[in-house]
């Protein structure tokens, strides 16, 4: 298995409903693209120290970081970023490590976007069955 390497949009949250209130331009939200390795051992998005600054996110905790290594590393968590794939998107929260590490894409923000990884083809993909929005499954929902 080869890595798995995707371009990423990723936006302020925030920016994005301020914009909607009139409350700054379009033009003012602040985003950026990024190259992000696809990694279902880490839970939610990896960002580094300065893409956290760029998109001015907003800290919400501290906490420790069990790396691939098995140490412990101490990580900030940051709210409402949006990660846009394709035609897909969704917000997640994201831990902040120090430096300039690799972004990672991990389960949840997958997940959130209802994508597959294509192993065979060493790729993202959006579901064939589903190719316009993602999966919502409102079981035992009665409309």
């Amino acid at each position: 298995m080869r890595l798995i390497n995707v371009e990423i949009e990723l936006i302020r949250n925030a920016d994005i409903t301020n914009a909607n209130d009139d409350l700054i331009k379009e033009e003012d939200i602040k985003r950026m693209t990024v190259n992000a390795l696809v990694d279902t051992g880490a839970s939610t998005l990896v960002i580094n120290e300065s893409i956290a600054q760029q998109l001015n996110l907003t800290e919400v905790e501290k906490t420790e970081a069990l790396l691939a290594d098995g140490s412990l590393q101490k990580v900030r968590i940051v709210t409402g970023v949006e990660v846009r794939f394709k035609n897909r998107r969704t917000v997640v929260d994201a831990v902040v490590v120090p430096g300039n590490a690799e972004v990672l894409l991990g389960a949840i923000a997958l997940e959130g976007m209802d994508v597959i990884i294509d192993m065979q083809n060493d790729e993202l993909r959006i579901p064939p069955e589903r190719p316009y929005l993602k999966g919502v499954s409102l079981r035992g929902i009665k409309l």
